[in-house]
């Protein structure tokens, strides 16, 4: 395996430019996910990484080699696609060995590899079947499978569950974390399902209109976003971020909303009076409170889930969600009281967006 370097990488398309600096470093055995909205330009990153598309500047290095201008055969990489791309007049075994003919394997060993990938996925029972013959889940298997033949340095996967309903999602999310770490090869996942991102990779890189804007840890994002896009894009539900001014009240650092809703600061430094914020605050770090303390909220919406319950309230002239483990008896147009859990509090610049 190898690990893969992206460094100040741009790309454009005629006079538009879609990738602006990229740099990331993928290291060796990662499972690595770019996550962010639909045109960020991740897509157009793992192309590139693939050679399906052209380096305008910058270099993408494999190992020790830079392929900015090696052809994608030369490159020793396998991509799942998002539409499968099986040949439908091929059967599964034809389809996963496919690549292996065209390198002109011996014959035996090409019999060992697909059989050896097929029971890894669970297709033994399907090398005789063409592709209209199986399910959506089967058909990822079959497109992983003639990946994992090839035994190459990188694996690269363009939203390969999109295609599937969601409990077959939530199935292929394990099947494929379970397959990484079986062959401890270095993956690059590209989507734009931040579920996805969280519960499948070892490092995440979240993008926004071609800029990276935070790598790190899934814990280490959902704890310490970097600014208000990727607090508000990781985690679901979605954080709530609240606008308001830094004020006091009785003394206290608090942040006013609408002139007349504290939100507690705590602690905390460089923040002047009148400084326009945005406070983070997850669903889950709300308590209940009675006798009137805590911030007023009007419930607008109350949805149970079974395990939790998420309350939809207003806040001043914002929304705000909060869940609750407890089960309590919420009723639209309630006045409740909440208070926030300080120690989970971030706290934003309202003008540049970033972490203070």
């Amino acid at each position: 395996m190898a690990h893969v370097d992206i460094r100040d990488v741009r790309k454009a398309f005629g006079a538009t430019e879609v990738l602006h600096g990229v740099s990331v470093d993928v290291p060796d055995g990662s499972f690595t996910v770019l996550v962010g909205p639909s045109g960020c330009g991740k897509s157009t990153l793992l192309r590139m990484v693939a050679g399906l598309e052209e380096v305008t500047s910058g270099d993408i290095a494999i190992g020790e080699r830079i392929v900015n201008r090696v052809p994608p055969k030369e490159r020793d990489i396998a991509m799942v696609f998002q539409n499968y791309a099986l040949y439908p007049h091929m059967k599964v075994f034809d389809n996963m060995a496919f690549s292996l003919k065209l390198a002109k394997v011996d014959a035996a060993r090409i019999r060992e590899r697909v059989e050896e990938a097929a029971r890894i996925l669970n297709l033994t029972d399907y090398l005789d079947r063409y592709p209209r013959q199986l399910s959506g889940g089967q058909r990822q298997r079959v497109a992983m499978g003639r990946a994992i033949v090839r035994k190459p340095q990188i694996f690269l996967f363009d939203e390969p569950l999109s295609n599937l309903d969601a409990k077959l999602r939530v199935q292929m999310r394990t099947e494929i974390r379970e397959l990484h770490q079986r062959l401890a090869a270095t993956s690059i996942y590209v989507t734009h399902d931040q579920i996805e991102a969280m519960t499948m990779a070892d490092q995440i890189v979240v993008m926004k209109d071609g800029v990276v804007e935070q790598v790190g840890q899934p814990l280490d994002l959902y704890d310490t976003p970097a600014n208000v896009f990727v607090a508000g894009f990781i985690g679901s539900p979605a954080m709530n971020l609240l606008e308001g001014e830094v004020g006091s009240d009785k003394g206290d650092p608090v942040m006013w909303i609408d002139g007349s809703i504290a939100v507690p600061l705590g602690v905390r430094t460089g923040l002047s009076a009148g400084h326009k914020i945005i406070c983070g605050l997850r669903p889950e770090h709300f308590a209940l409170s009675g006798g009137g303390t805590g911030m007023e909220a009007k419930v607008n919406v109350v949805e149970p889930t079974g395990a939790e319950t998420l309350v939809v309230s207003r806040i001043g002239e914002q929304t705000l969600l909060a869940s609750f483990k407890e089960r309590h008896e919420f009723k639209p147009g309630k006045v409740i009281h909440l208070t926030p859990d300080i120690v989970h509090l971030h706290v934003f610049d309202a003008t540049s967006g970033q972490r203070l």
